[in-house]
């Protein structure tokens, strides 16, 4: 087991998010773009099976965050898992997991820049992409460089704009569906008519029967739980992280089963599966039940569907604005982590005196700048290859989660060390995962998704070179230092 260096007191980051942040911030996490636009790709994989889809993804995204939520608990330290990855299974591990993850969510703010260009562009056509994505860029990190509650309130905000977003449309659905108002086609026999609840067959010629369409549709599900890690990273700066932690960790099957499962049986319900296409959400099937609308007011005919539009868009912003937001702060907190166990350039732990690691975020956030680049110059090939990497690197933060967690429960459990916050059927539950993981590796490669697969070991090669070269590095530091 690796030792970390203790740090005074006025070089640790600050306590300042409240058990409000930290609810809605874990809360916020489970609903993001992949909720609000996602649903539809894999809809059309699966059909109606895609809600039990989104079901067992979500048990295996319990999993991983009751493991999370156990080593964080013991431990509220910044770097989360990197930190317990160094500590507990080696230096390379932790260098891989930080490193990993943090050009993960480079590559999701590039993604999310863009995402936030297009949605201005529905309001503003004449905006060139990458001068909205610029604008805010710039406003996000302002607002990150000034404290950990300014981001902390930022995304509670946020948060409490998704949230009442996304039960208000499951309110609606569920009146248009019990009302009768959702018209002739609206019935919960949806969910198995037109070829059943298992509708898709991945091999059928017809497109009839089978699971295979549920198996392709889950490679593209359990991204949609990417950011759910992030709870981890706010242990160091939570204020209770013994009591908020477990509160916001536990919550998070609840959300999935009310925000994804809940609001799928109703969406799926409304409208017939076959009406959905890779390009729409069943969200935007309830708007379009709404065109007999109209509002009379000042001597003028608002259509109602003008109104839900720009409501919709004003939400997929908001929620792109919130995964950004959250960007921000990880990869600041992680490079923070990993410059603490000499992972990452001395510099990156250097605190402001409101406890922000500014050069942390100034660095990251010159790497997200490429987004802007690319938006202006660079094809969308070159963005779907990058995004390709996003996926690989998912997959390799939520296994090293899990096996981390088996080598911190050995040395608990080999210390006599009760933890105080025992995940869920240890240690069943983390071999669920890794078999639930690598079979999503396996349909990937089957499914059409062979560079993501592929993208895998060389990554793990290029990362385990710089790792080398930065032992090389220190090594040679440290024999200046002894004058061998």
């Amino acid at each position: 087991m690796k030792q970390v260096e203790e740090k005074p007191e006025e070089q640790k980051l600050q306590r300042g998010l409240q058990n409000r942040h930290i609810q809605l911030i874990a809360l916020g996490g489970a609903i993001g773009t992949g909720l609000f636009l996602g649903i539809g790709s894999a809809a059309v994989l699966a059909g109606p099976s895609v809600i039990l889809g989104y079901a067992l993804a979500g048990i295996i995204a319990f999993f991983i965050m009751r493991q999370l939520g156990e080593m964080v608990v013991e431990e509220p330290v910044s770097g989360s898992f990197s930190h317990f990855a160094f500590k507990y299974w080696g230096s390379f591990a932790g260098f891989a997991s930080g490193w990993n993850y943090w050009a993960l969510y480079i590559l999701v703010s590039m993604s999310e820049l863009t995402a936030i260009g297009i949605y201005v562009h529905f309001w503003w056509p004449e905006i060139p992409l990458w001068t909205s994505s610029l604008f805010f860029f710039i406003v996000i990190n302002a607002l990150n460089l000034t404290s950990v509650k300014v981001y902390g309130e930022v995304e509670f905000w946020f948060s409490i704009i998704k949230v009442v977003a996304i039960i208000a449309m499951i309110a609606f659905g569920a009146y248009l569906l019990l009302s009768g108002s959702g018209g002739a086609q609206a019935s919960v026999q949806n969910l198995w008519n037109d070829g059943g609840f298992f509708a898709k067959g991945w091999f059928s010629a017809d497109g009839k029967g089978g699971f295979q369409g549920l198996f392709a549709a889950i490679a593209l599900i359990m991204f949609s739980f990417g950011g759910l890690e992030l709870i981890g990273i706010t242990a160091a700066e939570a204020e209770n992280p013994e009591k908020t932690i477990p509160k916001a960790t536990n919550q998070v099957i609840y959300r999935i089963l009310i925000f994804y499962v809940g609001a799928l049986v109703i969406l799926f319900s409304l409208s017939p599966w076959k009406n959905i296409t890779t390009d729409s959400s069943p969200f935007v099937m309830v708007f379009e039940s709404l065109k007999g609308f109209e509002i009379h007011a000042f001597g003028k005919t608002i259509y109602f569907t003008s109104i839900i539009a720009n409501v919709l868009n004003m939400i997929v912003l908001t929620a792109a604005l919130s995964v950004y937001n959250s960007c921000v702060y990880s990869n600041s907190r992680m490079l923070f982590g990993l410059a603490e166990q000499g992972n990452a350039p001395a510099f990156l732990s250097k605190l402001n005196k409101n406890h922000v690691p500014i050069k942390a975020i100034l660095v990251s956030s010159l790497f997200a700048a490429i987004c802007i680049v690319i938006n202006k110059l660079i094809p969308e090939k070159a963005l779907e290859i990058l995004m390709s990497l996003v996926v690989s690197s998912l997959i390799i933060n939520w296994l090293m989660i899990s096996i981390t967690h088996l080598k911190f429960r050995k040395s608990k459990d080999a210390a006599q060390v009760k933890t105080k916050f025992p995940s869920f059927i240890y240690p069943l539950s983390n071999y669920i995962c890794l078999v639930f993981l690598l079979g999503i590796l396996v349909i990937m490669w089957i499914t059409g998704m062979k560079l993501s697969v592929e993208l895998i070991p060389a990554w793990i090669l290029l990362l385990y070179i710089c790792y080398l070269l930065v032992n090389r590095r220190k090594f040679r530091q440290g024999k200046m230092k002894t004058g061998s």
